[in-house]
Parts: C-alpha cells; sequence; structure tokens
C-alpha cells in the first residue's frame, strides 16, 4: 500500500531523503524526462551526505532542468510509505527565469505543459505533491 502525507515546514527530527521543486518557466509547469525512461518527471532527487534541502533543491533543479536563474521557496514537507516504509522530502516551489537550452545530466529532456501530463513516471505520488503546491500558492503566483 502506498500513502503520501503533506505536512507544513517543521523542523523535525525526521531526515529528508528526497527534495521535489514543482516548477513554473513562462507561464508553463516544468517537467523532465529521464534519458532511460518514457515517462515525465517533477524536477527532484536526492540529498547528498551534508547537504542541506535548500542546497538540495537548488542543485537538483539547476542539474535537471538548466536553471540559472530564478527564485526557489520551500512549500512543505512530504513523507510517502509505501509497505510501512516511510521516506520523507521536501517540497518546493521554483520560478524559473532562465536556463541552458542543453543539459548535462541523467535528464533527456525538459519540457513546458499547460497541465501536469498524463504519462507520469510516479503517478500515485506526483499529483499529489503537485496539488499539494497549486493549494498552498497564492492564485496571482501562476
Amino acid at each position: 500500500m502506498l500513502k503520501v502525507n503533506i505536512q507544513p515546514i517543521t523542523k523535525s527530527n525526521v531526515t529528508f531523503k528526497y527534495v521535489v521543486i514543482i516548477s513554473r518557466c513562462r507561464d508553463k509547469w516544468v517537467f523532465v524526462r529521464h534519458r532511460y525512461r518514457h515517462t515525465w518527471e517533477i524536477p527532484g532527487g536526492h540529498i547528498e551526505a551534508g547537504e542541506s534541502t535548500d542546497d538540495a533543491a537548488s542543485r537538483e533543479l539547476q542539474e535537471e532542468t538548466g536553471a540559472f536563474e530564478f527564485n526557489l521557496n520551500p512549500v512543505a514537507d512530504y513523507s510517502v510509505e509505501i509497505n510501512a516504509k516511510v521516506t520523507y522530502g521536501r517540497l518546493y516551489f521554483a520560478e524559473i527565469k532562465a536556463y541552458r537550452d542543453s543539459i548535462d545530466s541523467e535528464i533527456a529532456e525538459m519540457a513546458l505543459f499547460d497541465n501536469i501530463p498524463d504519462n507520469l513516471t510516479y503517478p500515485l505520488i506526483q499529483p499529489i505533491l503537485f496539488k499539494a503546491v497549486l493549494e498552498r500558492l497564492e492564485p496571482d503566483s501562476f
């Protein structure tokens, strides 16, 4: 069984493993495609040893989208429980103002969408995270 929980940002004792960055660019939603997959993902990834969640979110956004000018804000914490194993992450919102066309990472391409695409890599998790950001943003943010 899979369960996703969204919580306010806290300074709890949990160890965060992931960051996920819901992003906008030119009034569109940003999604990326891993070079070994045919599905779309929200930019994000693992937090490296000794790295803060903010630093990890900035690094992942740059690596996966080519963004070099952006605003990045934490939105919420989340947990994903699969078969009684729980992992924790922090959810961000970014407004990308400028990005490089070429991406030197495991990402094959970045694309801009009017809405969340149907063919997601993690269809049981990503829509919940996407909705959580939409619910927490000011209406004039997008």
